[in-house]
């Protein structure tokens, strides 16, 4: 593979090998448009030559803003042919967010995706100097706009093609000079307690991580991705964008992120990655969409998934399954098992990885169960990004796996996880500091997550390390850990809890609206706003419900029994990032809300019934406003420990 170090390297040698093989789908105005291998090389070639005629250079940082297109895939890969590299970032980023990026990695050339894009660069071109061009891939609305600073994407390639005809190998000669030690993309991290890092990695860290992940699950050209993640997030760039190119699968970008479970339907990917929070919304609406079924297909429904379950279970605990069962299985496998995964978007699935939060063992076992292969894996941008992932015949609910080849994990005597890997990050771009904090002299990556090995030796995650404290008794609190329990409950969206340094916990709610908006109209509750809604006493009483459910749970958890939920609230608004309160991977910046809202923390510990507050919001077109609030505290039933003294 010494040849191949770097993906330029790669698209080189999949342009020849598969030429004809499909590479790239975009769905547009309701038709499936593709690119070959060879196409997709050649997009790449004519913009990467534009790129350099308007004087990019080797080391340049290339910032990439939009949803997942074709054309921002192909910018990616040009700067890397001409050496530069790549700093994709979140479409949903507001002015103040692509600002600080830009002006930490030294950015002089944008690609955007349209013109709500392009509009925010020009908002902070000001306050960022260093912008020598924005390029766009939609040209809609972008006629008029000064041609010397905002370029169509086409325009670019134009220009390439008249670089390319005088000197067929003048991109050739830029790919030629890469190797597997440069860097190849630079991606920030979420920054829940401060402004985002970013992080440095390069094409040795991450090809290695994709091609031991490739080997590991077999995934070859036939495979096919639906590329919806956001391209900021190093997920995306490791499935959509490395291990695409390493094992020559077709990435397909939906026609928006309205139609991504429509156009899955359609593409029938074999390779997905999702979230617990995805799975969970999925499974919702097909529940309460099935309350609305007649009664014949409701009562086979969940006969069949009672069916499922039974089978699921005796396969776990290595029961025998009853050739009745079987049979039942197969008849509920024609009748509503594929139909299922067919709305999902899984009819043709062979992989589905899950990450980021912790999955409620019901869910999972209803994925499972009907025949989706759902493993979970654990990782962050500085491991490029795996560390662990189950093996098919060890896969359950509360676990994230083992290490991946390669990969040493250990803990400290305080229980952070720490690891060693080829794809081990180069180093936080311009902060020393923070990359000497991060790496042990030896190698070993701190995580800063907190967990534990069971003992099958599976590797399970408690929390961040920096949040894990202790109530005033001095036992364990873990809020992720609870707060994830109290998430798998439909009718919860966002929960965050509170105990550190306090004699009990509490917790603040977020309702789903769409679950909790469909509960209220089959009980003939009216409301006109998520606000009416949340506070309302019948939401208050399906809420407690739940909550002391995951108190019933946590009473069995010798080392977190005495975490259970005293007293919780319900809030007024939704958190949002655009307010600050969540990142743009929807991570709770605790200390924010701490600040923000600490009127009501104090309430949930004072004994008080109600308290009022008055938060800013901001709208969808940028505009701030304020949302009163007068809202109710309630006592949860809580349930015996059987903690041991700490």
């Amino acid at each position: 593979m010494s040849d191949l170090d770097t993906f330029p390297k790669v698209l080189l040698k999949q342009s020849r090998e598969l030429e004809n093989h499909p590479a790239m789908r975009e769905k547009e105005y309701g038709i499936w448009q593709t690119w070959t291998w060879s196409e997709y090389h050649r997009e790449v070639e004519r913009f990467a030559a534009g790129l350099k005629e308007l004087g990019f250079r080797r080391g340049d940082k290339l910032f990439v803003v939009g949803q997942n297109r074709p054309r921002l895939y192909f910018a990616i890969s040009a700067a890397q042919c001409l050496g530069g590299i790549p700093v994709p970032t979140y479409y949903d980023s507001v002015v103040e967010e692509m600002s600080f990026v830009i002006s930490h990695a030294e950015v002089r050339f944008v690609v955007a995706e349209d013109q709500e894009q392009v509009d925010k660069i020009i908002d902070i071109r000001e306050s960022c100097p260093d912008i020598e061009c924005v390029i766009y891939d939609n040209t809609r609305g972008l006629e008029n706009y000064d041609s010397a600073f905002a370029k169509s994407f086409i325009s670019v390639q134009e220009l390439g093609d008249t670089v390319c005809s005088k000197d067929q190998d003048a991109v050739k000669k830029e790919i030629d000079l890469g190797s597997g030690s440069d860097t190849s993309v630079m991606l920030y991290t979420s920054g829940t307690t401060g402004q985002p890092k970013g992080v440095v990695l390069t094409y040795d860290n991450v090809r290695s991580i994709a091609q031991i992940c490739i080997d590991h699950e077999g995934l070859n050209k036939d495979d096919s991705v639906i590329a919806y993640l956001p391209m900021a997030w190093v997920v995306d760039h490791f499935i959509s964008y490395a291990q695409a190119h390493l094992a020559g699968f077709c990435v397909c970008c939906p026609e928006s992120p309205e139609t991504v479970l429509q156009d899955s339907r359609e593409i029938g990917p074999t390779y997905h990655f999702t979230s617990p929070r995805i799975l969970e919304t999925h499974r919702t609406s097909l529940l309460i969409r099935m309350e609305d079924a007649s009664r014949i297909k409701r009562g086979m429904f969940h006969y069949f998934l009672n069916i499922a379950k039974k089978t699921h279970d005796a396969q776990g605990t290595g029961n025998t399954v009853s050739r009745f069962d079987r049979l039942m299985y197969s008849i509920g496998k024609i009748l509503v098992f594929e139909p299922l995964k067919n709305q999902l978007g899984y009819s043709r699935a062979r992989l589905t990885y899950t990450a980021g939060e912790a999955i409620g063992p019901d869910m999972f076992d209803f994925y499972r169960s009907i025949g989706i292969h759902v493993k979970q894996v654990y990782g962050q941008t500085e491991a490029s990004p795996f560390v662990t992932v189950q093996p098919d015949d060890q896969v359950r609910s509360d676990t994230v796996g083992i290490a991946i080849d390669q990969v040493e994990i250990k803990l400290t005597d305080e229980g952070e996880v720490l690891f060693k890997s080829p794809g081990v990050f180069h180093s936080y771009y311009k902060n020393p500091e923070a990359t000497a904090s991060a790496k042990t002299e030896d190698g070993w990556v701190r995580t800063g997550d907190a967990g534990f090995f069971d003992k099958e030796g599976h590797l399970k995650i408690i929390d961040r390390t920096k949040d894990v404290g202790r109530l005033n008794d001095q036992s364990i609190f873990a809020p992720k850990y609870i707060e994830n329990k109290l998430k798998f409950f439909p009718y919860i969206l966002e929960a965050i809890t509170f105990g550190d340094g306090r004699d009990e916990a509490t917790a603040f709610i977020n309702i789903d609206l769409s679950a909790v908006g469909d509960w209220a109209e089959r009980k003939g509750l009216s409301y006109a706003s998520y606000q009416e809604l949340a506070g309302h006493d019948d939401t208050y009483a399906l809420i407690r419900d739940c909550v002391e459910k995951v108190n019933a749970d946590l009473a069995n958890d010798e080392l977190l029994s005495r975490s259970q939920i005293q007293r919780f609230l319900i809030l007024h608004k939704e958190l949002d990032a655009d307010d600050g309160e969540l990142t743009r991977t929807r991570k709770v910046r605790r200390r924010i809300i701490a600040e923000r809202y600490k009127v009501l923390i104090d309430a949930l510990y004072d004994g008080s019934e109600r308290c009022k507050i008055e938060s800013e919001v901001t709208f969808e077109d940028g505009r701030k406003g304020t949302l009163k609030g007068d809202l109710r505290i309630v006592s949860v039933k809580t349930f015996e420990s059987m903690a041991k003294s700490a």
